[in-house]
């Protein structure tokens, strides 16, 4: 069984390489969608009989290791230095590092990796991180899927 939890977030960022209109600085209003994997809770009397894992906690767990961080912060690439330098200069500004250019590809992978061992298997149910898909916009997004190896 497979479940899937969507949350929103503000963000901005800038591609500094990319030929076109986003080298410049600007902001999206991402969502991600986390999916699950995992066998239906039978345990009898437990609060998340019937579920795969609790919603809230599928929420509680993303906003704790990805949305919060992400949220109403700038997203730059580390080697993106006059941007950098322009961060900095701001009290207090919320900037998250990133090791590669913010593109919606590259944030998948990074909130994949930031996820993955976020999600424990508490109830013996085979319970994993299948997917996380980012929309940079609701007609642009990127998958990062669990490999099969």
């Amino acid at each position: 069984m497979q479940i899937t939890r969507r949350l929103e977030f503000d963000a901005g960022h800038r591609i500094p390489n990319h030929n076109s209109q986003c080298r410049h600085l600007h902001g999206h209003r991402y969502a991600i969608e986390i999916t699950l994997s995992g066998d239906i809770i039978t345990t009898e009397g437990a609060s998340e009989q019937g579920m795969v894992m609790d919603f809230s906690d599928v929420k509680r767990i993303a906003l704790e290791q990805v949305v919060n961080a992400w949220d109403h912060a700038f997203l730059v690439y580390r080697d993106d230095t006059a941007v950098l330098d322009f961060l900095n200069s701001l009290p207090q500004h919320k900037t998250v590092i990133l090791d590669a250019p913010p593109t919606a590809e590259n944030l998948a992978e990074t909130a994949f990796r930031l996820l993955d061992g976020a999600y424990r298997d508490v109830y013996h149910n085979h319970l994993r991180l299948e997917r996380v898909r980012l929309y940079e916009t609701p007609n642009n997004w990127a998958d990062c899927v669990r490999s099969e190896n």
